[in-house]
Protein backbone atom coordinates (compact mmCIF):
# COMPACT_ATOMS: atom_id res chain seq x y z
CA UNK A 1 0.00 0.00 0.00
CA UNK A 2 1.33 3.49 -0.71
CA UNK A 3 1.81 6.52 1.58
CA UNK A 4 -0.58 8.84 0.36
CA UNK A 5 1.81 11.83 1.38
CA UNK A 6 4.06 10.19 -1.03
CA UNK A 7 1.18 9.12 -3.85
CA UNK A 8 2.18 10.76 -7.05
CA UNK A 9 -0.43 13.46 -7.95
CA UNK A 10 -2.57 11.73 -10.89
CA UNK A 11 -3.42 13.61 -14.13
CA UNK A 12 -7.19 13.02 -13.46
CA UNK A 13 -9.54 11.87 -10.70
CA UNK A 14 -11.37 9.25 -13.07
CA UNK A 15 -10.74 8.15 -16.44
CA UNK A 16 -13.90 6.90 -18.02
CA UNK A 17 -13.27 3.46 -20.57
CA UNK A 18 -16.23 3.58 -23.19
CA UNK A 19 -18.31 6.46 -24.97
CA UNK A 20 -21.56 5.08 -24.87
CA UNK A 21 -24.61 6.42 -22.83
CA UNK A 22 -23.49 4.82 -19.60
CA UNK A 23 -20.10 6.16 -20.43
CA UNK A 24 -20.91 9.83 -21.45
CA UNK A 25 -23.77 9.70 -18.81
CA UNK A 26 -21.19 8.77 -15.79
CA UNK A 27 -18.59 11.69 -17.21
CA UNK A 28 -21.25 14.18 -16.84
CA UNK A 29 -22.07 13.51 -13.77
CA UNK A 30 -19.19 13.33 -12.48
CA UNK A 31 -17.59 16.10 -13.89
CA UNK A 32 -20.37 18.44 -12.22
CA UNK A 33 -19.30 17.21 -8.71
CA UNK A 34 -16.22 18.27 -9.12
CA UNK A 35 -14.19 15.49 -9.96
CA UNK A 36 -11.51 15.64 -12.88
CA UNK A 37 -12.84 13.17 -15.73
CA UNK A 38 -11.17 11.90 -18.73
CA UNK A 39 -13.15 10.00 -21.35
CA UNK A 40 -11.42 7.74 -23.59
CA UNK A 41 -13.66 6.37 -26.51
CA UNK A 42 -12.03 4.04 -29.39
CA UNK A 43 -13.93 4.69 -32.12
CA UNK A 44 -16.86 7.38 -32.64
CA UNK A 45 -19.46 8.47 -29.51
CA UNK A 46 -21.97 5.80 -29.55
CA UNK A 47 -20.70 4.25 -32.30
CA UNK A 48 -21.63 0.69 -30.46
CA UNK A 49 -25.08 -0.77 -28.61
CA UNK A 50 -26.27 3.01 -27.74
CA UNK A 51 -26.71 3.88 -31.68
CA UNK A 52 -28.43 0.67 -32.33
CA UNK A 53 -31.01 0.37 -30.38
CA UNK A 54 -35.46 0.36 -30.50
CA UNK A 55 -35.03 4.54 -30.14
CA UNK A 56 -37.21 3.99 -27.33
CA UNK A 57 -37.28 5.90 -23.81
CA UNK A 58 -39.66 3.23 -22.30
CA UNK A 59 -40.38 1.29 -19.07
CA UNK A 60 -40.11 -2.02 -21.00
CA UNK A 61 -43.92 -4.09 -20.53
CA UNK A 62 -42.88 -7.13 -21.33
CA UNK A 63 -40.24 -6.67 -17.95
CA UNK A 64 -43.12 -7.07 -15.76
CA UNK A 65 -43.57 -10.74 -17.40
CA UNK A 66 -40.14 -11.84 -15.97
CA UNK A 67 -40.89 -9.83 -12.65
CA UNK A 68 -38.34 -6.99 -13.00
CA UNK A 69 -40.38 -4.51 -11.32
CA UNK A 70 -37.55 -2.61 -9.48
CA UNK A 71 -36.15 -1.99 -13.42
CA UNK A 72 -39.32 -0.89 -14.79
CA UNK A 73 -39.95 1.51 -12.22
CA UNK A 74 -37.41 3.33 -12.50
CA UNK A 75 -37.52 3.12 -16.06
CA UNK A 76 -41.30 4.36 -16.02
CA UNK A 77 -40.11 7.12 -13.69
CA UNK A 78 -37.12 8.14 -16.05
CA UNK A 79 -39.38 8.80 -19.19
CA UNK A 80 -40.38 11.89 -17.91
CA UNK A 81 -37.30 13.06 -16.48
CA UNK A 82 -35.43 12.48 -19.85
CA UNK A 83 -38.32 14.09 -21.58
CA UNK A 84 -37.88 17.25 -19.92
CA UNK A 85 -34.11 17.45 -20.35
CA UNK A 86 -34.18 16.77 -23.93
CA UNK A 87 -37.27 17.64 -25.35
CA UNK A 88 -35.81 18.56 -29.14
CA UNK A 89 -34.67 14.84 -28.62
CA UNK A 90 -37.42 13.03 -27.19
CA UNK A 91 -40.55 12.65 -27.79
CA UNK A 92 -44.07 11.14 -26.63
CA UNK A 93 -45.48 8.20 -28.42
CA UNK A 94 -48.60 6.09 -28.33
CA UNK A 95 -48.45 2.19 -28.77
CA UNK A 96 -51.31 0.15 -29.81
CA UNK A 97 -51.30 -3.18 -28.74
CA UNK A 98 -53.28 -5.77 -30.66
CA UNK A 99 -54.71 -8.43 -28.51
CA UNK A 100 -54.24 -11.83 -30.09
CA UNK A 101 -56.51 -14.49 -29.14
CA UNK A 102 -53.95 -17.28 -29.50
CA UNK A 103 -51.50 -16.02 -27.25
CA UNK A 104 -51.68 -13.70 -23.79
CA UNK A 105 -55.39 -13.29 -22.25
CA UNK A 106 -56.83 -9.79 -22.84
CA UNK A 107 -57.45 -9.71 -18.86
CA UNK A 108 -53.65 -9.93 -18.55
CA UNK A 109 -52.87 -7.17 -20.89
CA UNK A 110 -54.69 -4.83 -19.50
CA UNK A 111 -53.56 -5.81 -15.88
CA UNK A 112 -49.63 -5.16 -17.23
CA UNK A 113 -50.52 -2.03 -18.66
CA UNK A 114 -52.51 -0.94 -15.19
CA UNK A 115 -49.38 -1.16 -13.53
CA UNK A 116 -47.35 0.48 -16.16
CA UNK A 117 -49.69 3.41 -15.62
CA UNK A 118 -49.19 3.42 -12.35
CA UNK A 119 -45.92 2.16 -11.23
CA UNK A 120 -43.73 5.22 -12.06
CA UNK A 121 -45.72 8.12 -11.32
CA UNK A 122 -46.50 9.21 -14.85
CA UNK A 123 -47.92 12.83 -15.10
CA UNK A 124 -47.74 14.38 -18.88
CA UNK A 125 -48.19 11.56 -20.54
CA UNK A 126 -51.68 10.20 -21.33
CA UNK A 127 -53.15 6.31 -19.64
CA UNK A 128 -53.77 3.35 -20.82
CA UNK A 129 -57.13 3.09 -22.99
CA UNK A 130 -58.96 -0.10 -24.54
CA UNK A 131 -59.44 0.25 -28.80
CA UNK A 132 -61.91 -1.50 -31.38
CA UNK A 133 -59.46 -1.62 -33.78
CA UNK A 134 -62.31 -2.36 -36.00
CA UNK A 135 -63.31 1.26 -35.58
CA UNK A 136 -60.54 2.99 -35.08
CA UNK A 137 -58.25 4.18 -38.02
CA UNK A 138 -55.32 2.60 -36.11
CA UNK A 139 -56.64 -0.31 -36.90
CA UNK A 140 -56.99 -0.13 -40.65
CA UNK A 141 -53.26 -1.47 -41.34
CA UNK A 142 -54.26 -4.47 -39.63
CA UNK A 143 -55.71 -7.75 -40.97
CA UNK A 144 -58.89 -8.57 -39.54
CA UNK A 145 -58.41 -11.05 -36.88
CA UNK A 146 -57.38 -8.34 -34.54
CA UNK A 147 -60.42 -6.32 -32.98
CA UNK A 148 -59.40 -5.35 -30.01
CA UNK A 149 -56.79 -3.80 -28.62
CA UNK A 150 -54.76 -1.08 -25.96
CA UNK A 151 -53.28 1.93 -26.46
CA UNK A 152 -50.65 3.37 -24.14
CA UNK A 153 -47.72 5.74 -23.89
CA UNK A 154 -43.64 5.49 -23.72
CA UNK A 155 -41.06 8.06 -25.50
CA UNK A 156 -38.72 8.12 -28.99
CA UNK A 157 -36.03 9.11 -28.59
CA UNK A 158 -32.69 9.91 -31.02
CA UNK A 159 -30.27 7.77 -29.04
CA UNK A 160 -26.56 8.52 -30.62
CA UNK A 161 -27.58 12.40 -30.09
CA UNK A 162 -28.33 11.44 -26.39
CA UNK A 163 -25.05 10.34 -26.11
CA UNK A 164 -23.19 13.36 -27.86
CA UNK A 165 -25.86 15.20 -25.85
CA UNK A 166 -24.07 14.13 -22.57
CA UNK A 167 -20.94 14.16 -23.92
CA UNK A 168 -21.03 17.81 -24.46
CA UNK A 169 -22.52 18.82 -21.27
CA UNK A 170 -19.29 16.67 -19.77
CA UNK A 171 -17.10 18.75 -21.62
CA UNK A 172 -19.18 21.72 -20.49
CA UNK A 173 -18.51 20.70 -17.17
CA UNK A 174 -14.89 20.33 -17.00
CA UNK A 175 -14.65 16.92 -18.49
CA UNK A 176 -12.06 15.90 -21.58
CA UNK A 177 -13.50 13.64 -24.00
CA UNK A 178 -11.47 11.90 -26.38
CA UNK A 179 -12.52 10.05 -29.47
CA UNK A 180 -10.69 7.61 -31.37
CA UNK A 181 -8.49 7.11 -28.62
CA UNK A 182 -7.70 3.86 -27.46
CA UNK A 183 -6.97 1.89 -23.94
CA UNK A 184 -4.18 -0.37 -24.84
CA UNK A 185 -2.92 -0.98 -20.86
CA UNK A 186 -4.19 -0.68 -17.30
CA UNK A 187 -1.49 -0.96 -14.51
CA UNK A 188 -1.58 -0.13 -10.95
CA UNK A 189 1.20 1.36 -9.44
CA UNK A 190 2.14 3.78 -6.34
CA UNK A 191 -1.77 3.44 -5.64
CA UNK A 192 -3.01 5.05 -8.85
CA UNK A 193 -3.75 3.44 -12.53
CA UNK A 194 -0.87 3.94 -14.91
CA UNK A 195 -3.82 3.91 -17.69
CA UNK A 196 -1.65 3.58 -21.43
CA UNK A 197 -3.50 5.14 -24.72
CA UNK A 198 -3.15 5.37 -28.62
CA UNK A 199 -4.65 8.38 -29.45
CA UNK A 200 -6.25 9.71 -32.47
CA UNK A 201 -3.23 10.94 -34.14
CA UNK A 202 -1.06 7.81 -32.91
CA UNK A 203 0.89 9.23 -30.56
CA UNK A 204 1.08 7.09 -27.28
CA UNK A 205 0.59 8.44 -23.59
CA UNK A 206 0.40 7.01 -19.82
CA UNK A 207 -2.51 8.63 -18.01
CA UNK A 208 -2.27 8.61 -14.34
CA UNK A 209 -5.54 8.29 -12.55
CA UNK A 210 -7.31 7.95 -8.97
CA UNK A 211 -10.17 5.71 -10.42
CA UNK A 212 -11.29 4.22 -13.55
CA UNK A 213 -14.95 3.62 -15.06
CA UNK A 214 -15.12 1.05 -17.30
CA UNK A 215 -18.11 1.23 -19.60
CA UNK A 216 -17.05 -0.64 -22.41
CA UNK A 217 -20.35 -1.94 -23.32
CA UNK A 218 -19.49 -5.51 -25.40
CA UNK A 219 -15.42 -4.68 -24.70
CA UNK A 220 -16.28 -4.46 -20.81
CA UNK A 221 -14.70 -8.66 -20.24
CA UNK A 222 -12.18 -7.33 -22.10
CA UNK A 223 -11.02 -3.86 -20.64
CA UNK A 224 -11.48 -6.45 -17.25
CA UNK A 225 -8.51 -9.01 -18.59
CA UNK A 226 -6.35 -6.10 -19.56
CA UNK A 227 -6.33 -5.53 -16.11
CA UNK A 228 -6.01 -8.19 -14.88
CA UNK A 229 -4.43 -10.17 -17.09
CA UNK A 230 -6.91 -12.98 -16.70
CA UNK A 231 -9.87 -13.89 -18.47
CA UNK A 232 -13.09 -12.37 -17.42
CA UNK A 233 -16.53 -13.85 -17.81
CA UNK A 234 -19.32 -11.62 -16.90
CA UNK A 235 -21.64 -10.72 -20.13
CA UNK A 236 -24.06 -12.22 -22.15
CA UNK A 237 -23.42 -11.12 -25.66
CA UNK A 238 -27.07 -10.50 -27.10
CA UNK A 239 -27.92 -9.44 -30.68
CA UNK A 240 -30.28 -7.51 -31.60
CA UNK A 241 -31.46 -6.51 -35.08
CA UNK A 242 -33.78 -4.12 -36.78
CA UNK A 243 -34.94 -3.80 -40.49
CA UNK A 244 -36.56 -0.30 -41.81
CA UNK A 245 -39.07 -1.08 -45.23
CA UNK A 246 -41.21 2.43 -46.69
CA UNK A 247 -43.64 3.88 -44.89
CA UNK A 248 -46.43 0.95 -44.08
CA UNK A 249 -49.21 3.49 -42.75
CA UNK A 250 -50.04 6.98 -42.84
CA UNK A 251 -50.61 7.70 -38.89
CA UNK A 252 -48.30 8.92 -35.81
CA UNK A 253 -48.75 5.79 -33.61
CA UNK A 254 -46.89 2.90 -33.04
CA UNK A 255 -47.08 -1.11 -33.02
CA UNK A 256 -46.15 -3.54 -30.49
CA UNK A 257 -46.90 -6.97 -31.64
CA UNK A 258 -47.03 -10.50 -29.30
CA UNK A 259 -45.18 -13.25 -31.37
CA UNK A 260 -45.82 -17.12 -30.86
CA UNK A 261 -42.45 -17.73 -29.39
CA UNK A 262 -42.84 -15.36 -26.73
CA UNK A 263 -40.95 -12.16 -28.06
CA UNK A 264 -42.12 -8.66 -28.91
CA UNK A 265 -41.77 -6.51 -31.94
CA UNK A 266 -42.28 -2.85 -32.57
CA UNK A 267 -43.10 -0.76 -35.68
CA UNK A 268 -42.43 2.66 -35.68
CA UNK A 269 -42.60 5.60 -37.90
CA UNK A 270 -39.20 6.39 -38.68
CA UNK A 271 -37.66 9.53 -40.32
CA UNK A 272 -40.66 10.73 -41.93
CA UNK A 273 -40.31 7.85 -44.59
CA UNK A 274 -40.30 4.47 -43.34
CA UNK A 275 -41.34 2.24 -40.89
CA UNK A 276 -38.58 0.57 -37.99
CA UNK A 277 -39.45 -2.66 -37.21
CA UNK A 278 -37.45 -4.48 -34.68
CA UNK A 279 -35.98 -6.01 -32.97
CA UNK A 280 -34.76 -9.67 -32.89
CA UNK A 281 -33.16 -11.69 -29.40
CA UNK A 282 -30.31 -14.00 -30.08
CA UNK A 283 -27.20 -14.63 -28.04
CA UNK A 284 -23.78 -13.45 -29.98
CA UNK A 285 -20.16 -15.01 -29.71
CA UNK A 286 -18.52 -12.82 -32.27
CA UNK A 287 -16.72 -9.66 -32.34
CA UNK A 288 -18.83 -6.76 -31.41
CA UNK A 289 -17.51 -4.29 -33.91
CA UNK A 290 -18.30 -7.01 -36.54
CA UNK A 291 -22.00 -7.58 -35.68
CA UNK A 292 -24.79 -7.39 -38.88
CA UNK A 293 -28.06 -8.60 -39.70
CA UNK A 294 -28.35 -12.18 -40.53
CA UNK A 295 -31.22 -13.49 -43.28
CA UNK A 296 -32.75 -15.67 -41.03
CA UNK A 297 -33.33 -12.13 -38.76
CA UNK A 298 -34.41 -10.23 -41.43
CA UNK A 299 -37.28 -13.14 -42.22
CA UNK A 300 -38.44 -13.22 -38.51
CA UNK A 301 -39.06 -10.06 -38.46
CA UNK A 302 -40.93 -9.27 -41.73
CA UNK A 303 -42.56 -12.57 -41.29
CA UNK A 304 -43.72 -11.58 -37.70
CA UNK A 305 -45.07 -8.07 -38.84
CA UNK A 306 -46.86 -9.56 -41.64
CA UNK A 307 -48.73 -11.73 -39.34
CA UNK A 308 -50.28 -8.43 -38.55
CA UNK A 309 -50.29 -6.01 -41.05
CA UNK A 310 -52.58 -6.62 -44.17
CA UNK A 311 -49.71 -5.22 -46.48
CA UNK A 312 -47.16 -8.31 -47.06
CA UNK A 313 -43.49 -7.74 -46.05
CA UNK A 314 -40.65 -9.07 -47.63
CA UNK A 315 -36.91 -9.12 -47.46
CA UNK A 316 -37.28 -7.00 -51.17
CA UNK A 317 -38.89 -4.45 -49.17
CA UNK A 318 -35.88 -3.74 -46.65
CA UNK A 319 -34.23 -0.25 -47.44
CA UNK A 320 -31.62 -0.50 -44.25
CA UNK A 321 -30.42 -2.80 -41.78
CA UNK A 322 -28.51 -1.94 -38.16
CA UNK A 323 -27.35 -4.61 -35.81
CA UNK A 324 -26.37 -4.53 -32.02
CA UNK A 325 -24.56 -6.42 -28.95
CA UNK A 326 -26.34 -5.38 -25.77
CA UNK A 327 -23.86 -6.24 -23.25
CA UNK A 328 -26.28 -8.06 -20.60
CA UNK A 329 -25.02 -8.99 -17.28
CA UNK A 330 -25.18 -12.70 -17.46
CA UNK A 331 -27.51 -13.84 -15.12
CA UNK A 332 -27.24 -17.71 -16.19
CA UNK A 333 -31.13 -17.06 -18.26
CA UNK A 334 -31.85 -19.66 -20.59
CA UNK A 335 -33.15 -17.82 -23.59
CA UNK A 336 -31.16 -14.45 -24.71
CA UNK A 337 -34.53 -12.64 -24.05
CA UNK A 338 -35.18 -13.82 -20.69
CA UNK A 339 -31.81 -12.05 -19.64
CA UNK A 340 -31.75 -9.22 -17.24
CA UNK A 341 -31.54 -5.76 -18.96
CA UNK A 342 -31.33 -4.33 -14.93
CA UNK A 343 -27.81 -2.61 -15.04
CA UNK A 344 -25.05 -4.24 -12.45
CA UNK A 345 -22.16 -2.35 -11.13
CA UNK A 346 -18.96 -3.88 -9.64
CA UNK A 347 -15.93 -2.52 -7.68
CA UNK A 348 -12.39 -3.96 -7.98
CA UNK A 349 -9.89 -2.46 -5.40
CA UNK A 350 -10.06 0.02 -2.93
CA UNK A 351 -9.01 0.08 0.27
CA UNK A 352 -5.65 1.43 -0.83
CA UNK A 353 -6.04 -0.37 -4.10
CA UNK A 354 -6.82 2.12 -6.98
CA UNK A 355 -10.12 1.16 -8.03
CA UNK A 356 -12.33 0.17 -11.33
CA UNK A 357 -15.70 0.19 -11.52
CA UNK A 358 -17.30 -2.35 -13.85
CA UNK A 359 -20.47 -1.33 -15.43
CA UNK A 360 -22.64 -4.20 -16.62
CA UNK A 361 -26.07 -4.44 -18.44
CA UNK A 362 -28.50 -1.31 -17.94
CA UNK A 363 -30.64 -0.14 -20.84
CA UNK A 364 -30.77 4.07 -22.89
CA UNK A 365 -33.84 4.64 -20.16
CA UNK A 366 -31.98 4.19 -17.39
CA UNK A 367 -28.58 5.75 -17.71
CA UNK A 368 -29.18 8.59 -15.70
CA UNK A 369 -29.98 6.71 -12.67
CA UNK A 370 -26.89 4.38 -13.53
CA UNK A 371 -25.10 7.31 -13.41
CA UNK A 372 -25.75 8.26 -10.11
CA UNK A 373 -25.18 4.71 -8.93
CA UNK A 374 -21.53 4.64 -10.47
CA UNK A 375 -21.01 8.19 -8.73
CA UNK A 376 -21.81 6.39 -5.17
CA UNK A 377 -19.63 4.20 -6.24
CA UNK A 378 -17.16 6.48 -6.76
CA UNK A 379 -17.53 8.18 -3.30
CA UNK A 380 -17.42 4.92 -1.57
CA UNK A 381 -13.94 3.46 -3.39
CA UNK A 382 -12.31 6.88 -2.81
CA UNK A 383 -13.39 7.60 0.49
CA UNK A 384 -14.42 11.19 -0.90
CA UNK A 385 -17.88 12.52 -1.75
CA UNK A 386 -18.32 15.85 -3.87
CA UNK A 387 -21.07 17.49 -4.66
CA UNK A 388 -24.98 15.90 -4.77
CA UNK A 389 -27.10 14.42 -7.64
CA UNK A 390 -27.92 17.06 -9.99
CA UNK A 391 -28.66 15.53 -13.03
CA UNK A 392 -32.45 15.67 -12.59
CA UNK A 393 -34.10 18.74 -14.55
CA UNK A 394 -30.41 20.25 -15.43
CA UNK A 395 -31.41 20.26 -19.37
CA UNK A 396 -28.90 18.90 -21.83
CA UNK A 397 -27.72 21.33 -24.24
CA UNK A 398 -30.31 22.31 -26.76
CA UNK A 399 -33.28 20.94 -24.68
CA UNK A 400 -33.68 24.12 -22.53
CA UNK A 401 -37.40 25.00 -23.92
CA UNK A 402 -40.72 23.40 -22.37
CA UNK A 403 -41.37 20.05 -23.48
CA UNK A 404 -44.68 20.79 -25.42
CA UNK A 405 -42.54 24.28 -26.82
CA UNK A 406 -41.18 22.36 -30.27
CA UNK A 407 -43.60 23.81 -32.60
CA UNK A 408 -43.00 27.03 -30.82
CA UNK A 409 -39.39 27.33 -31.27
CA UNK A 410 -39.79 25.61 -34.92
CA UNK A 411 -41.85 28.46 -35.64
CA UNK A 412 -39.98 31.43 -33.39
CA UNK A 413 -36.89 30.27 -35.73
CA UNK A 414 -38.91 30.26 -38.83
CA UNK A 415 -39.46 34.17 -38.16
CA UNK A 416 -35.85 34.98 -37.64
CA UNK A 417 -34.45 33.40 -40.82
CA UNK A 418 -37.87 33.77 -43.23
CA UNK A 419 -35.44 32.64 -46.61
CA UNK A 420 -35.02 28.83 -44.98
CA UNK A 421 -37.60 26.10 -45.90
CA UNK A 422 -39.63 25.42 -42.59
CA UNK A 423 -38.53 21.75 -43.07
CA UNK A 424 -34.85 22.77 -43.16
CA UNK A 425 -35.21 24.32 -39.85
CA UNK A 426 -37.52 21.70 -38.05
CA UNK A 427 -35.10 19.18 -38.64
CA UNK A 428 -32.45 21.21 -36.97
CA UNK A 429 -34.68 22.13 -34.28
CA UNK A 430 -35.37 18.29 -33.60
CA UNK A 431 -31.70 17.29 -33.67
CA UNK A 432 -29.93 20.97 -32.10
CA UNK A 433 -33.00 22.43 -30.07
CA UNK A 434 -32.32 26.11 -29.05
CA UNK A 435 -28.59 25.13 -30.52
CA UNK A 436 -30.41 25.94 -33.91
CA UNK A 437 -30.08 29.21 -33.65
CA UNK A 438 -26.07 29.17 -32.83
CA UNK A 439 -25.79 26.96 -35.83
CA UNK A 440 -27.73 29.38 -38.30
CA UNK A 441 -26.10 32.61 -36.77
CA UNK A 442 -25.31 34.67 -39.32
CA UNK A 443 -27.34 33.13 -42.32
CA UNK A 444 -29.70 35.42 -44.71
CA UNK A 445 -30.22 33.12 -47.17
CA UNK A 446 -29.42 29.59 -48.05
CA UNK A 447 -26.64 30.54 -50.07
CA UNK A 448 -25.08 31.24 -46.56
CA UNK A 449 -25.41 27.87 -45.34
CA UNK A 450 -22.48 27.11 -47.75
CA UNK A 451 -21.90 23.79 -49.71
CA UNK A 452 -25.40 21.68 -49.43
CA UNK A 453 -24.46 18.17 -50.17
CA UNK A 454 -28.19 16.66 -49.75
CA UNK A 455 -31.36 16.30 -47.46
CA UNK A 456 -30.78 19.34 -46.26
CA UNK A 457 -27.19 18.58 -44.82
CA UNK A 458 -24.89 21.77 -45.25
CA UNK A 459 -21.51 23.02 -44.70
CA UNK A 460 -22.59 25.22 -42.31
CA UNK A 461 -24.52 22.36 -40.02
CA UNK A 462 -21.01 20.63 -40.80
CA UNK A 463 -18.78 22.40 -39.12
CA UNK A 464 -20.72 22.40 -36.28
CA UNK A 465 -20.46 18.88 -36.07
CA UNK A 466 -17.38 18.98 -36.40
CA UNK A 467 -16.09 21.90 -34.25
CA UNK A 468 -19.07 21.08 -31.31
CA UNK A 469 -20.41 17.23 -31.89
CA UNK A 470 -16.70 15.45 -32.53
CA UNK A 471 -17.35 14.34 -35.80
CA UNK A 472 -15.03 12.99 -38.12
CA UNK A 473 -16.42 10.64 -40.64
CA UNK A 474 -19.12 10.58 -43.36
CA UNK A 475 -20.48 8.02 -41.17
CA UNK A 476 -20.32 9.88 -38.05
CA UNK A 477 -22.69 12.50 -39.46
CA UNK A 478 -25.21 10.31 -42.21
CA UNK A 479 -25.42 7.45 -39.55
CA UNK A 480 -24.84 8.88 -36.12
CA UNK A 481 -26.03 12.15 -35.33
CA UNK A 482 -28.13 12.32 -38.01
CA UNK A 483 -30.33 9.20 -40.20
CA UNK A 484 -29.85 11.97 -43.11
CA UNK A 485 -27.99 8.55 -45.05
CA UNK A 486 -31.80 7.29 -45.54
CA UNK A 487 -32.37 10.05 -47.20
CA UNK A 488 -28.78 10.58 -49.76
CA UNK A 489 -27.88 8.99 -52.88
CA UNK A 490 -25.19 7.06 -53.32
CA UNK A 491 -23.33 9.78 -55.25
CA UNK A 492 -24.31 12.73 -52.67
CA UNK A 493 -22.91 10.12 -49.85
CA UNK A 494 -19.88 10.01 -51.32
CA UNK A 495 -19.40 13.53 -51.94
CA UNK A 496 -19.59 13.96 -48.24
CA UNK A 497 -17.17 11.16 -47.52
CA UNK A 498 -14.98 12.84 -50.12
CA UNK A 499 -14.83 16.31 -47.97
CA UNK A 500 -14.71 14.91 -44.91
CA UNK A 501 -11.60 12.69 -45.64
CA UNK A 502 -10.29 16.45 -46.88
CA UNK A 503 -10.91 17.88 -43.70
CA UNK A 504 -9.88 14.53 -41.71
CA UNK A 505 -6.65 16.06 -39.86
CA UNK A 506 -8.06 19.11 -38.63
CA UNK A 507 -11.10 16.75 -37.74
CA UNK A 508 -8.64 14.91 -35.50
CA UNK A 509 -7.35 17.47 -33.76
CA UNK A 510 -10.43 19.52 -32.86
CA UNK A 511 -11.88 15.87 -31.28
CA UNK A 512 -9.07 15.09 -29.10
Amino acid sequence: MTDTATRPTPDVDILVIGGGINGCGIARDAAGRGWSVLLCEMNDLASGTSSWSTKLIHGGLRYLEYYEFRLVREALMEREVLWAVAPHIIRPLRFVLPHHAGLRPSWLLRLGLFLYDHLGGRKKLPATRTLNLRADPVGKPLKGDYAKGFEYSDCWVDDARLVVLNARSAREKGAEIRTRTRVTGLHRRDGLWDVELVNADGTQETVTARLVVNAGGPWVDRVIASSSHAEAHNVRLVQGSHIVVPKLYEHDRCYIFQNADGRIIFAIPYEGEFTLIGTTDRDYSGDPAKVAITEEETAYLCEAAGEYFTRTITPDDVVWTYSGVRPLYDDGASEAQAATRDYVLKVDGGDGVPPLINIFGGKITTYRRLAESALEKVGEALGETRGAPWTEGATLPGGDFPVDGIEALTDAICREHAALPRALVSRLVHAYGTDTRAILDGVRTVDDLGRLFGAGLSAREIAWLREEEWAVSAEDIAWRRSKLGLHMTADELAELRAAMDQAAPAATRSAG
